[in-house]
């Protein structure tokens, strides 16, 4: 339970990551220390136009203002394990490789680089472009793992709710929690 995690959410299409991302959070409290979250400017809009009203209330964790830069996940100090933008924009990862920190999800991403700590970037975008990869290239020099947002399909997915867990596992277990999910060959 000493895992501090801090989730970033942006505007990119897939909204549904990003919730079923929360909801499993949910039942992973026992590994967790703290949940942060930050939803980009475009975030909410993507959300509601995808999947409807975004329902927190309900959710354990702190949501911050993306422009609160006094919020903890600023600051190194605030010992922060890991993060996980999912989905994850064009803008905002290009933002994120060119050192760019004009909001709080930038800002706590470049703190989360500086420490040395995990940064999973869960793209959703197709195809890439030249600029793309160079930024991904840029990013993954720097140490953050580029996770695609490309769904895997041998362990049978049923619903697209299997299908995004299988991008949403993985995210969780790069990130260095561990998450009962189907495991190839075992």
């Amino acid at each position: 339970m000493n895992t501090k995690l801090i989730i970033g959410i942006t505007g990119a299409s897939g909204s549904i990551y990003g919730k079923l991302l929360l909801e499993k959070l949910v039942g992973l409290s026992g590994q967790l220390k703290d949940v942060s979250v930050v939803f980009s400017n475009n975030a909410r809009k993507v959300w509601e136009y995808e999947l409807g009203p975004i329902e927190l209330a309900s959710l354990p964790f702190t949501i911050y203002n993306p422009n609160d830069f006094f919020a903890p996940m600023a600051s190194g100090s605030a010992a922060y394990t890991a993060m996980i933008i999912c989905p994850c924009s064009m803008g905002t990862l290009g933002r994120i490789a060119s050192g760019v920190s004009d909001d709080l999800m930038t800002r706590a991403a470049d703190v989360i680089l500086k420490e040395k700590r995990k940064l999973v970037l869960v793209p959703r975008e197709a195809p890439y472009n030249l600029i793309h990869l160079n930024n991904m290239k840029l990013l993954a020099e720097a140490g953050a793992i580029i996770c695609p947002a490309s769904p895997s399909f041998y362990s049978k997915p049923a619903t697209i709710n299997e299908v995004v867990m299988t991008v949403v596992d993985r995210a969780l277990t790069l990130a260095g929690l561990e998450v009962d999910s189907y495991r190839w060959g075992t």
